[in-house]
């Protein structure tokens, strides 16, 4: 596989994980560089371990996690969506924000956006092609661009606030529904 394609492949797979890391700075008053270094190494290392994985399994049981996987996606997206909505409507001037770069809600959102990259793997199994170098090339190129979008999202925030917040939501369940049509059409 070249590297132009590969490096194609790897900027669409990040694509979610940028938007998502976006939504994740809106939510924070300071960015620090704790939160970009977590939101860059959770995204950029579930971005490479499921193309693994999905390589990994292979052919076996490649009918069962296509038939499923973007449902998880879209569930998984939704929740964390909606509850960043919920949460801009709440009242906590006094009580400091949860950081979404943080326990489980990074994890969830980390899955969430790296099921894509599980039926790249599957696809790389069908085509008996190596998985290693493709997998650090998706990681690392997943990993900047989730970088960029914490930052990013930080500004985002500052400039317009909880309306930000609302829009990040919207955006996650956005994701959401557009990987479910996708894959259902």
């Amino acid at each position: 596989m070249s590297l132009p394609y590969l490096l194609l492949i790897a900027v669409s797979l990040a694509m979610d994980a940028f938007a998502v890391s976006t939504a994740c700075g809106v939510q924070i008053a300071v960015v620090r560089y704790g939160h970009v270094l977590r939101v860059a190494i959770a995204f950029g290392l579930f971005q490479f371990m499921m193309p693994v994985i999905g390589w990994l399994v292979g052919s076996t049981f490649s009918s069962w996690i296509l038939a499923v996987d973007h449902w998880v996606a879209f569930g998984l997206l939704f929740v964390i969506g909606t509850r960043m909505i919920w949460e801009s409507f709440r009242d906590d001037s006094g009580a400091p924000a949860k950081d979404p770069t943080r326990g489980w809600n990074l994890l969830v959102l980390a899955v969430a956006t790296s099921i894509d990259a599980l039926a790249v793997g599957l696809s790389l199994a069908f085509l008996k092609t190596s998985i290693w170098y493709p997998a650090v090339v998706i990681g690392i190129v997943a990993a900047i661009l989730s970088a960029i979008g914490a930052l990013f999202g930080c500004r985002l925030g500052h400039r317009f606030g909880v309306w930000a917040e609302r829009a990040g939501g919207l955006v996650l369940i956005g994701i959401g529904v557009k990987i479910l049509v996708e894959h259902l059409s």
